[in-house]
Parts: structure tokens; C-alpha cells; sequence
């Protein structure tokens, strides 16, 4: 692959990590974002297309990360998928995540419209991130409440780092030929909210509290945290997915890709003590 990789969301958990990453093999990513600073930064928004031909001009792949704010992501991204197959853009590499099917909602219909469409693809679909314990919507109750909120009952996820993810990406952005197609990312465990609480306790010192929310309850404390009643909802129903067992399930996907084993929930939370230390 060329070296002009373009990274949207590159600001982001998996975004500023893949240009991490990128830099590390010695290539000099396009860093896309709302509030371009820096001289490796480029003016990007999904919403805008007036930035679409600068930003995708001599790219050859894109990581594409969808905007959190609205749930029919393809119909907010759509016309920037386009401007950038006229660009000539041969590869993307989409985030999207394990609960959502090929044609389903949000990332689901962008990779249906990938395989419609591009050229080169890959779909990586993670279970949920380690990171929303340590910088997502747990943190502070972790840190504050000792406790963590969910609608997931006892169910179980395959819980991956961020960094984890963001290899796979800079693997397959790079490589010199990729598969058309999409990997269920894990790490190497399926952990309930009950047995993640019960490491942080057993690191912190501190007695972490699992609270089991009604669905209702859970889309309202998304809501109370800013987000669109249908994303709300929408988040709030994973939940209840993951308590009927959807995410129980570990792939070996990341060390294929990458030839690295992925981190543990453990080594995870070892790492990250001082975030959850008032």
C-alpha cells in the first residue's frame, strides 16, 4: 500500500492510536478532524462535504470511524464514502462493532455498502472496548460511585483494549494485500460486569459494586449524558442483547491479524489503576 492513509475520528480512542501506530512504521498519516491544528492534520466532517476533495486528495486508504452523534450512519456518511471512491481511494478499513450485523443499523449498513462498493475492505467488528472502564461513560462511576451501571444482567463480553484494535487496523491498512471481509475482535476472555468489578476490586482495594439498570433506566443515564434519545435507546438495547449472551464468545482474529496475542481485562486494569484513584 501507498503511504497516504487518510485516519477519520483520528482524534479518537482507535483513531489517535492507529496514527500512533502508522507513525511507528514510518509513514505520515492525514489526521482528519473538525479543528485541524497541527501540520499533519486535515479539515474533515463527515457533514461537510465542501472539505471532501482536499481531504481525500492522494489517499490511497482510509480508516473509517463513524460520527457517535446519529444513529443512520450511513446516510451521514455516505456522501464522503463516495467523494472518496471518485478520489480513488482503494481501501478502507471501517470500526464498526461485534453486535452489529452485516445490513443491520448504524456501522451495519456501512458494511453492507462496502462490500457494494469498495474496491479494498475490511470490517473490524470489537466486542466492548477496555477503555470504557478507564475513559468512557464507567469511569467516573467506577472512580466516584465504586460502581458500574449496565442492563446487562450477567451477560458476558469479550472485552478488547483499544490498542489491541488499533493494531489490527494499521495492520490491515498497510498490508500489502488484504481479504474483503470482517473479524469479531476479543480479547482473550469473555468477562460479565460482575467479574470485572470484582478485578477492580480486587486492584483497587475497594469494593466495586456491579448496579443492574432495566433497559429503560440504562437509555436514560445515556441520555442524561448527552446523547440522542434514538442512540440511547439504541445503546441500551446492546445491553439487553449482551444479557441474552451476544457478546459470550472469544475469536482468535487479533493475533491472526497481527501475530500478537491481545491484552487481558487483568494486565488491563493493572495498567490503568491511577484512572480509577480519586
Amino acid at each position: 500500500m501507498s503511504n497516504r492513509i487518510l485516519v477519520t475520528g483520528g482524534t479518537g480512542k482507535t483513531g489517535s492510536r492507529v496514527a500512533g501506530l502508522l507513525r511507528g512504521k514510518g509513514l505520515r498519516p492525514a489526521i482528519a478532524t473538525r479543528s485541524p491544528a497541527e501540520a499533519d492534520q486535515v479539515l474533515f466532517n463527515w457533514r461537510d462535504p465542501g472539505c471532501f476533495a482536499a481531504a481525500f486528495a492522494g489517499i490511497d486508504a482510509v480508516y473509517l470511524v463513524a460520527p457517535t452523534d446519529d444513529f443512520d450512519s450511513l446516510g451521514v456518511m455516505q456522501p464522503g464514502l463516495e467523494a472518496a471512491l471518485k478520489a480513488g481511494v482503494q481501501r478502507f478499513v471501517l470500526l464498526s462493532a461485534s453486535s452489529l450485523e452485516e445490513g443491520g443499523p448504524m456501522m451495519g449498513a456501512v458494511h453492507a455498502w462496502l462490500r457494494a462498493h469498495a474496491p479494498q475492505w475490511a470490517v473490524l467488528r470489537p466486542s466492548w472496548f477496555m477503555q470504557n472502564l478507564s475513559e468512557g461513560q464507567h469511569c467516573s462511576p467506577i472512580r466516584d460511585e465504586f460502581s458500574i451501571f449496565s442492563a446487562t444482567e450477567n451477560g458476558r463480553m469479550g472485552w478488547i483494549a483499544a490498542e489491541d484494535i488499533a493494531n489490527c487496523a494499521a495492520t490491515l491498512l498497510t498490508a500489502q494485500a488484504i481479504e474483503n471481509k470482517d473479524y469479531i475482535l476479543t480479547g482473550p476472555q469473555a468477562l460479565s460486569y460482575d467479574e470485572v468489578a470484582a478485578e477492580l476490586s480486587e486492584q483497587l482495594g475497594a469494593v466495586i459494586e456491579h448496579k443492574r439498570l432495566t433497559a429503560e433506566q440504562m437509555a436514560e443515564r445515556f441520555r442524561n449524558n448527552g446523547l440522542p434519545d434514538d442512540y440511547a435507546a439504541g445503546l441500551a438495547s446492546m445491553d439487553v442483547a449482551i444479557s441474552q449472551g451476544s457478546e459470550d464468545r472469544v475469536t482468535a482474529n487479533v493475533e491472526a491479524i497481527t501475530g500478537q496475542a491481545p491484552l487481558s481485562v487483568k494486565d488491563f486494569i493493572g495498567l490503568n489503576l491511577a484512572r480509577w484513584q480519586a
